[in-house]
């Protein structure tokens, strides 16, 4: 099992939901973690909460924005030096969802969000873990970047398999340098992004569905793994959802 002790991570959408549940479990496991997400009360929220002996530290950024990102990850290393594990866990979607629909403005969004804001963050991280020849990127994709339907929406639909697509081919231009890449395809999790859901999900449905420690645990398993193993793909959904 690889030590993470002292070892650094950075997380986005690192204020709620699948980030917020990996950055605790990172940190548990002896990572120092940087987390940010638009909204400073919700990184608060996690900092405040968490009792680790390793603290985890945060400031607000929006992936989409680059200019953004640059001057986050350059306070990321100020704080923490070297990244070793990355965390793309930012990601959004939109109520109106059916290509008939769909704002232009919203289809912008989602793909500036979920797919150009993953893109932003491996291209701060990568010159770094080339040169180290080592490295973890971990995508927090979606079944929906796998199986096309209509409860994720168009737009979120090509956002996840365009992330998707980002994940496999960073990985493989990589796969000498020592820089281990994986895309995580979860089905249903508990997490805030449900509350956009054109049908309100019911309390008893969120109970049965993933919920977010479940993913950071399949994270977990991936970031522990020694240098000489990775997982590509990782597809977690729950018991009761049909994969087909």
């Amino acid at each position: 099992m690889n030590d993470l002790t002292n070892r650094t991570a950075v997380i986005t959408g690192g204020g709620s939901g699948i980030g917020a549940a990996v950055a605790r479990a990172l940190a548990d496991a002896g990572c120092r973690v940087a987390i940010t997400g638009r909204r400073q009360e919700r990184l608060d929220d996690v900092t405040g909460n968490y009792n680790g002996s390793v603290p985890i530290i945060a400031r607000p950024s929006d992936v989409a924005d680059r200019q953004g990102v640059i001057e986050f990850f350059d306070w990321a290393r100020e704080e923490l030096g070297q990244i070793d594990i990355l965390v793309n866990s930012a990601g959004i979607n939109t109520p109106v969802r059916a290509v008939a629909t769909l704002d232009p403005a919203d289809w912008d969004k989602l793909i500036a969000v979920n797919l150009t804001g993953a893109y932003n963050c491996i291209h701060q991280v990568l010159p770094e873990m080339r040169e180290r020849q080592d490295g973890v990127i971990i995508n927090i994709s979606s079944v929906a970047g796998l199986r096309a339907g209509t409860v994720g929406g168009v737009a979120y639909n090509a956002s996840k398999f365009g992330m998707s697509a980002l994940g496999i081919t960073v990985a493989e231009e990589h796969r000498e340098m020592g820089i281990r890449v994986t895309n995580v395809y979860p089905g249903e999790v508990e997490t805030p992004i449900l509350d956009n859901r054109p049908v309100p999900v019911s309390a008893e449905h969120r109970a049965r569905i993933l919920q977010p420690e479940d993913c950071a645990d399949a994270v977990m398993m991936v970031v522990r793994l020694p240098a000489r193993a990775n997982v590509p793909e990782l597809v977690i959904i729950p018991t009761t959802q049909s994969y087909k």
